[in-house]
């Protein structure tokens, strides 16, 4: 485990700490005529040298440079200004899988592979899944009917965010109900509230403010009785 841990910190280091944001910017203008990207992927590999300090273990060091090397350029030469984030998120999550890879190989531990075959955990990422974009849909449709056409300036608000919102504050509210921290559900209700209050108030429209009353219930409602079903299925398995 150690040895993860130190892989891991490399990659912390080398992505984010010892990476200017001049040498980004080089990589996505000048792409693999940058040297900015070898010179990344070098300070890399020493970081994973000096942190590792293991002789033997210098050729899956070179292994991870080059599969970072590999990465970083499918980044770059694919990621447009419109989805510089959800590259950013798949770059972090193949760098970390490689990581996670090498130490499985290295260290021969074997791949938890039973999860797969265990019901509770298929149960949780089932859970988990469907208090996101499933529930989102759900609730847009269910309300839709009652969907308020008002004169607000709606480029006033980021894109998307509503449903954003709802998905973080249903996700805490599962993890606040399966570790049992009622307290929790009550706090970002009220928290809601408050920050809601402000708008519903200047906006004056009463059919605004019933919409987005049903649309927070519902989706309250439906993240507590999503939980409160795991947490009776897990207790009869």
């Amino acid at each position: 485990m150690i040895l993860l841990v130190k892989l891991l910190l490399a990659h912390l280091v080398g992505d984010f700490l010892l990476q200017p944001g001049s040498w980004v910017a080089a990589k996505e203008d000048k792409k693999l005529k940058a040297w900015q990207l070898y010179a990344h992927v070098i300070i890399h590999f020493l970081l994973i040298i000096v942190l590792v300090w293991d002789i033997h273990f210098i050729l899956w060091a070179l292994l991870l440079a080059a599969l970072h090397l590999m990465i970083d350029i499918f980044k770059i030469t694919r990621k447009k200004s419109a989805n510089k984030s959800v590259y950013f998120f798949v770059d972090q999550g193949l760098h970390l899988l490689s990581i996670y890879l090498v130490w499985v190989w290295y260290g021969g531990v074997s791949l938890p592979l039973y999860l797969i075959n265990d019901v509770r955990i298929l149960s949780l990422i089932t859970l988990f899944i469907f208090i996101t974009i499933p529930t989102s849909i759900i609730i847009r449709v269910s309300i839709s009917k009652w969907t308020p056409h008002t004169e607000d300036n709606y480029d006033s608000s980021l894109q998307s965010a509503g449903k954003y919102i709802g998905i973080l504050e249903r996700v805490l509210i599962v993890v606040f109900i399966i570790i049992g921290q009622w307290e929790g559900v009550g706090f970002l209700l009220a928290a809601k509230s408050i920050f809601r209050f402000g708008d519903l108030k200047a906006s004056k429209d009463r059919k605004l403010t019933e919409y987005i009353l049903i649309g927070t219930l519902l989706s309250f409602g439906m993240a507590i009785l999503s939980a409160l079903a795991y947490k009776i299925l897990i207790a009869n398995l």
